[in-house]
C-alpha cells in the first residue's frame, strides 16, 4: 500500500489532483486509515496509468470515467497506445536536440523548422481517441443507423426536426407548463427509439448542445423561430431536475 503523498511523489501527480480524482469517484483508494488517510494498492495505481494515458490524449475527465469503467474496458490495447504514444514523443524530443545541436554547430541562421512537427503525435492522438470516443450510445446508434436506407434516414431527421418546430410554437409558454414538459418527454422517447438510450444525463447535456450557438442552434431556430434553441434547453433543464 502507498499513501497519497507516496503516489504523488511516483506519478507527478499532486495531491490535490488524487483527492480530486476520488472525490468525483474516477479513481478510488483501496482503503482508507482509521485518521481518514488515502491509500493505494497496485489495482489502483494500474487505474491512475489508465487515466494518464487518457489525458495524453486530451478526453475529458468525464469520458475517461466511462471508458475505464466500461465491463469491456481493454487494459492491454489501453497500454499498447500508452506506448506507442510516448515513442512518438520520444522520436519528436530527440529531433528537437538534433536541431538544437545543429544550430549550436551552424548558428541561428541554418533555419530548420522540421523538428517542431509534432503532426506524427496529433495524428495518433486523434486515431486512438476515435477508437475509445465509441461509446455504448455511439455503437447502439451505429447499429440502428446501419439498418436503415436512405430515405428512412432522410424521413427519421425529418421528424426530429419537426418535433423542434412544435417547440418553437410553444415558445411563449413557461417552460415548466405540463404542455411544454410532455413536449420534451416527446423528444426523449424519440432519441431512445431512433437514436440511443436517451439518459436525463444525456439529455441535459443535449439540451445544453442545442443552445450552445453553431450549426445545431441555427438549424432549430429555423424551424422554430429565433429562441426555440434556449426555449428547448431551459424545458429539458426543468425536465431533467
Amino acid at each position: 500500500m502507498k499513501t497519497v503523498n507516496e503516489v504523488s511523489k511516483l506519478t507527478g501527480v499532486s495531491i490535490r489532483t488524487l483527492q480530486y480524482y476520488d472525490k468525483i469517484g474516477l479513481l478510488k483508494p483501496a482503503e482508507y486509515t482509521e485518521s481518514g488517510y488515502r491509500l493505494y494498492d497496485d489495482a489502483a495505481l494500474e487505474r491512475l496509468q489508465q487515466i494518464l494515458l487518457f489525458r495524453e490524449l486530451e478526453f475529458p475527465l468525464k469520458d475517461i470515467k466511462d471508458i475505464v469503467t466500461r465491463s469491456d474496458f481493454d487494459k492491454r490495447k489501453a497500454l499498447d497506445q500508452q506506448i506507442e504514444l510516448l515513442k512518438l514523443k520520444k522520436e519528436h524530443i530527440e529531433n528537437l536536440i538534433d536541431m538544437c545541436k545543429g544550430l549550436k554547430l551552424r548558428g541561428v541562421r541554418h533555419l530548420d523548422f522540421k523538428a517542431f512537427d509534432s503532426s506524427k503525435i496529433d495524428e495518433y492522438a486523434k486515431k486512438a481517441k476515435e477508437q475509445w470516443g465509441k461509446t455504448p450510445e455511439f455503437k447502439e446508434f451505429e447499429e440502428k443507423d446501419k439498418k436503415r436506407s436512405k430515405r428512412d434516414k432522410e424521413n427519421m431527421m425529418a421528424d426530429f426536426m419537426e418535433i423542434f418546430k412544435e417547440f418553437g410554437a410553444m415558445k411563449e409558454e413557461d417552460p415548466a407548463s405540463e404542455r411544454v414538459q410532455k413536449q420534451v418527454e416527446k423528444l426523449k422517447n424519440f432519441i431512445t427509439e431512433n437514436f440511443y438510450n436517451c439518459t436525463n444525463e444525456i439529455l441535459s447535456s443535449l439540451g445544453k448542445m442545442y443552445a450552445g450557438g453553431g450549426e445545431f442552434t441555427e438549424n432549430i431556430n429555423k424551424m422554430g423561430g429565433v429562441g426555440t434553441a434556449e426555449f428547448t434547453h431551459k424545458a429539458i433543464e426543468y425536465f431533467c431536475k
